[in-house]
C-alpha cells in the first residue's frame, strides 16, 4: 500500500490538470476565431465565404503558434538547468509558465521527474503512463468543451466559461506543484556507467557479479562507457522528423474539419478531438504488450508506421466515418516520442535529464513553429486544389522518420549480436 510520501511524488495530477486546461482553451479558441471571421465576412458572396474564413483562421494560427512556440524559449533552458542543479520541483512549478505558453519547460520537467522515479527497464512504460494520463484528461476535456461552449454561449460571452475552466485547472497545477509535489528519489543510475546492452539502456543487475571476485565484478559492471553520439543524434533526428509530420498534420486538421464536405459543428469538433485522444489508451496498451517482446526501436517504428498509414487515409477523407477509420489506424501513433525520451534517458546521467529533455523539447518546439507556418501556407495554397495534400506530405515525413531509427536498430544489432539482454 502506497504511503502518503510516495503519492506526493506523482506528477500525474499536474499532467491531467494542464491538459484539461489546454483542451478547454483550444476548443474555445477555435470556435471563437471561426465565429469572429464569420461575422467580419458577412458581406462576402456565399461561395467565397468559406474559403475566406479558412484562410483567415489559418493566418491567425500562424501568428498564434509563433507567439506560443517562441515565447518560452528564452527561459526554458535556464529553468531546466536550475531544475538539474538546484531543485527538481522547479520543473513542477513551471506549470505557471504553461499558462503563458510554456509547455516546453513544463513537459521537459514532467519527463525528467518521471524518469527519475522509474527503473531503467520500466522507464518506457512509466513515460507512456504519463502520456496516458495526459490523453485521458484531453479526452474528457474535449468531450466536455463542445457542450460547455454551446450550452453557455447564450448566457455568457462565447468562450468565457471555457477560459474560466482553463484558468482554474492551471491554478490547481500551480498550487499542487508548490505545496504537494515532492521530488522522487533516483530509482536507477545511468546505464552509461554500466555494461552496455542491446537498446543502449538496460543494466546488468548488481547480482550478476555476485559469484565473481570483487575486482572482476567492478571491471565488468562499473567500467565507464561513453554513450554513443551517433545513437543520440539519430534519436533526435527521428524525433524531429516524426514531430514535423505529426505537428504539421494536426495544425491543419481542425481547419480541414470545418470546411466542406465535413463542415463540423462545435460538438462534432469536440468528438473529433476526443477520438484523437483515444490513441493515448491504445498506445499505452501497445507499449505494455510490445515491451515484453520487442526492443524500444521496434516499438518506435511500429508507432511511426501506424501514424503514417493513418494520415495517408486522412488525405482522402470525404465522410465522417472515414475520419474515424483514419484515427483508428493511428492507434499506436503516440509510442515514438515517449519511447525516444526513454532511450535518451538511458544514455545520460540522472543529473542531466532536465537539460537533455529540454533540448529535445526545444528542438521539437522550434521545428513545430516552423512547421506550423509552412503547413498553413501550403494548406492555403492547395485549399481549392486538394485540401488533403498536407496529409500526404505528413505521410512522406513520417516515412522519412523511420530511417534514423533503422540506423539505431542496425547499430544495436551489430553491436550486441546474440547477446542476451539483461535488465535491472
Amino acid at each position: 500500500m502506497l504511503g502518503l510520501a510516495a503519492m506526493r511524488t506523482w506528477i500525474e495530477p499536474v499532467v491531467a490538470g494542464s491538459q484539461l486546461a489546454s483542451a478547454f482553451y483550444d476548443t474555445g479558441l477555435l470556435m471563437v476565431v471561426k465565429n469572429y471571421y464569420n461575422q467580419t465576412n458577412l458581406t462576402s458572396p456565399s461561395h467565397t465565404l468559406q474559403d475566406a474564413q479558412q484562410k483567415a483562421v489559418s493566418n491567425f494560427y500562424i501568428i498564434y503558434n509563433l507567439v506560443l512556440g517562441l515565447s518560452p524559449l528564452v527561459s526554458a533552458y535556464g529553468l531546466s538547468k536550475l531544475g538539474d542543479n538546484v531543485h527538481r520541483k522547479i520543473h513542477g512549478a513551471a506549470a505557471f509558465n504553461g499558462l503563458t505558453g510554456g509547455f516546453t519547460t513544463l513537459w521537459a520537467g514532467v519527463m525528467a521527474l518521471g524518469s527519475l522515479g522509474s527503473s531503467v527497464s520500466k522507464r518506457s512504460l512509466r513515460l507512456i503512463i504519463i502520456e496516458l494520463v495526459y490523453g485521458l484528461a484531453g479526452f474528457l476535456g474535449s468531450m466536455a468543451s463542445g457542450y460547455l461552449f454551446v450550452g453557455f454561449s447564450n448566457h455568457y460571452r462565447e468562450g468565457t466559461v471555457l477560459v474560466g475552466c482553463s484558468i482554474a485547472c492551471y491554478a490547481f497545477c500551480l498550487l499542487y506543484s508548490i505545496f504537494v509535489l515532492k521530488v522522487p528519489k533516483t530509482a536507477a543510475s545511468c546505464p552509461a556507467k554500466a555494461k552496455g546492452t542491446g537498446d543502449g539502456g538496460d543494466q546488468v543487475p548488481d547480482s550478476a557479479g555476485a559469484s565473481q571476485n570483487s575486482s572482476s565484478s567492478e571491471s565488468i559492471n562499473l567500467a565507464p562507457a561513453s554513450p554513443s553520439k551517433l545513437t543520440i543524434v539519430m534519436l533526435f533526428a527521428g524525433a524531429i522528423l516524426y514531430d514535423l509530420a505529426v505537428v504539421g498534420a494536426m495544425n491543419v486538421l481542425p481547419l480541414f474539419l470545418l470546411k466542406e464536405p465535413l463542415s463540423w459543428s462545435p460538438v462534432e469538433i469536440g468528438y473529433g478531438n476526443a477520438a484523437g485522444y483515444v490513441i493515448f489508451i491504445t498506445s499505452f496498451l501497445g507499449v505494455f504488450v510490445f515491451s515484453k517482446y520487442f526492443r524500444d526501436t521496434t516499438m518506435i517504428m511500429i508507432g511511426m508506421a501506424s501514424f503514417s498509414t493513418g494520415i495517408l487515409i486522412m488525405a482522402f477523407v470525404q465522410w465522417t466515418f472515414l475520419f474515424y477509420i483514419a484515427r483508428a489506424v493511428m492507434l499506436f501513433a503516440l509510442i515514438p516520442l515517449p519511447t525516444i525520451r526513454s532511450m535518451l534517458s538511458k544514455h545520460v546521467e540522472g543529473s542531466s535529464y532536465g537539460k537533455v529533455f529540454v533540448l529535445l523539447q526545444l528542438s521539437l518546439v522550434i521545428t513545430g513553429v516552423a512547421t506550423s507556418t509552412f503547413y498553413n501556407k501550403i494548406y492555403q495554397s492547395t485549399l481549392n486544389w486538394y485540401s488533403g495534400f498536407c496529409f500526404i506530405l505528413s505521410f512522406l515525413f513520417g516515412c522519412l522518420s523511420l530511417l534514423p531509427l533503422s540506423i539505431v536498430a542496425f547499430k544495436q544489432r551489430s553491436t550486441t549480436g546474440s547477446l542476451q539482454i539483461l535488465t535491472d
